[in-house]
């Protein structure tokens, strides 16, 4: 069985970085130099999507696909979901407002969710650069908007975190799925 995850979230919230670290294969990347405010943080940035799969132990596979964080590019947001069975939210905790980013992509996304009964995880990146922060603010935001999502605070860079992100993705969708490869 083939399935297609979609990895959303603002600019350096970490969607290529776990793309890449828990794809199978070298990762798609359509990256270019950076501009405006988004130059300030890092020189190249997602511009079209990322591609990556992730082959399961049942021998499916899984398409992830990492959308652009800038909301000029926005429009690749509803292409990309098509046939999507659920999202994966990244937020970055050093950036000024997690929760207003937060809110900001519920919205944006929260006709694909609907579609997918619910189907999404967030992933809290670069909490170890905040002494303090915990994952909270951003449970208590979802619980008063209705939101009963998975929350998980994680290092995009470290592919068991990611895979727990998925993971519980695909157990929301299908839990039947227990392991990867």
């Amino acid at each position: 069985m083939e399935r297609k995850i979609i990895f959303a979230g603002p600019v350096g919230a970490g969607k290529t970085t776990a793309i890449g670290a828990i794809s199978d294969i070298p990762v798609v990347s359509t990256e270019g130099a950076a501009t405006d405010e988004v130059a300030l943080r890092k020189a190249r940035t997602t511009v079209a999507m990322d591609y990556g799969v992730l082959q399961l132990a049942d021998g499916g596979k899984v398409h992830l696909y990492g959308a652009p964080g800038q909301d000029r590019f926005d429009f690749m947001w509803d292409i990309l979901t098509v046939g999507g069975i659920g999202l994966v939210l990244m937020l970055d905790q050093m950036r000024p407002d997690p929760v207003a980013d937060l809110e900001h992509f519920l919205d944006a996304f929260a006709g694909f969710v609907k579609r997918t009964e619910g189907a999404m995880v967030i992933g809290i990146s670069r909490m170890d650069l905040r002494p303090g922060a915990t994952v909270e603010p951003i449970r208590a935001k979802l619980l008063e908007k209705g939101w009963n999502v998975p929350v998980f605070e994680v290092d995009a860079r470290e592919r068991d975190d990611v895979r727990r992100l998925i993971l519980a993705l695909l157990s929301l969708v299908d839990p039947a799925v227990r392991r990867f490869r």
